[in-house]
């Protein structure tokens, strides 16, 4: 059996000391950026295997970090997974990745299991179903790291990264009255979620800036999917006063909302503009690209990881819990632009 590489042979092929090379491989600041590097590189050149038990024993820390997301089926949350990574691996640990399907006992599982892993964090974007905080109070009183992305609640002594929901709304509610449109409707989800009931806000209040009187029969909620993005948009095109354009709070029911405006024989921007939220992939690969507000999910994720790693290198025992709100970004494509 070939004998396993330890720090001491890595230690001995660059001439450093056993001490100097286990504190480069668990990125401690006090080596050099460029010892670091040579350490890595060297041990995988030579397949160096770190006990990862051990470094938890002696840490106390297990160098792994829970996310918590509804669905992974998304780019938005995959890209937000994505930036998360790309800030916590460069720093030796590893992510854990679950997802909750929008329902509360799978995010309390999770939690629980993540937990029962002894992660040394959990980064979450919460359930729809879930207005029940005693899971996030009992994290809170285990002193277990805990930042909302995207979806929050608002809690004290928990930080968050989202976006301005509202004025990403509100941006492309105007950009609609300035292509001449006069009756918007919205394509509302759940608004026990402050992220959907703030991009209504943005909707009814940039209608009554531009002095529109607000329909409440032209809101709708449903769930992010294609087929009710049909659905509901079919009940709009059949009204005696059909709309001239469709906000939506997902691209997804935008993009439902597109094929049966066309299957109505409509075309678009003339008749109807269409105007999504998140900007995912396909919304601009189509042939009638769809125009979206960008939620800049890499950036999230980033400024997610980077929360985490404060508050872990933070000595104190009360947190200083951080609130920060990312600027959304309108960008216009053929389903909007008259």
């Amino acid at each position: 059996m070939k004998k396993k590489t330890t720090i001491y042979d890595i230690a001995a092929k660059l001439n450093l000391t056993a001490a100097t090379v286990s504190r480069a491989l668990n990125n401690n600041e006090k080596i050099s950026k460029n010892t670091r590097k040579l350490v890595k590189q060297t041990a995988l050149e030579m397949n160096y295997e770190q006990n990862t038990l051990a470094r938890a024993l002696k840490s106390g820390k297990s160098f792994n970090v829970g996310v918590v997301v509804p669905r992974m089926d998304s780019n938005f949350f995959a890209s937000v997974i994505r930036g998360i990574e790309e800030e916590l691996y460069p720093k030796g640990y590893h992510v854990i990745v679950c997802q909750t399907h929008d329902q509360e006992n799978l995010e309390t599982g999770n939690i629980n299991s993540l937990l029962n892993a002894q992660v040394d964090g959990i980064l979450i974007s919460i359930s729809k179903s879930n207005d029940n905080t005693n899971v996030f109070d009992s994290l809170l009183e285990k002193q277990v790291p805990l930042i909302f992305f995207d979806r929050k609640r608002d809690m004290e002594g928990i930080s968050s990264v989202t976006i301005d929901d509202y004025q990403g709304a509100y941006s492309a509610v105007k950009h609609l009255i300035d292509q001449g449109c006069k009756r918007i409707a919205h394509l509302s989800n759940d608004r026990t979620l402050e992220i959907f009931r703030d991009r209504y806000r943005g909707y009814k209040q940039a209608l009554i800036d531009h002095g529109f009187e607000f329909d409440e029969n032209l809101v709708v909620e449903c769930a992010s999917k294609i087929e009710e993005g049909r659905r509901i948009t079919k009940q709009f095109l059949e009204m005696d006063q059909r709309p001239d354009a469709i906000f939506s709070s997902s691209d997804f029911t935008a993009l439902g909302a597109i094929q049966e405006i066309k299957a109505h024989g409509l075309n678009i921007p003339q008749d109807v503009c269409v105007v999504g939220f998140s900007n995912e992939p396909f919304t601009r690969f189509m042939d009638l690209s769809i125009s979206t507000i960008d939620q800049s999910p890499i950036e999230m994720g980033r400024l997610t990881a980077k929360t985490f790693l404060e508050e872990v290198k933070s000595k104190k025992k009360i947190k200083n819990q951080q609130t920060i709100i990312l600027e959304p970004e309108l960008i216009i494509r053929k389903s909007s632009s008259r």
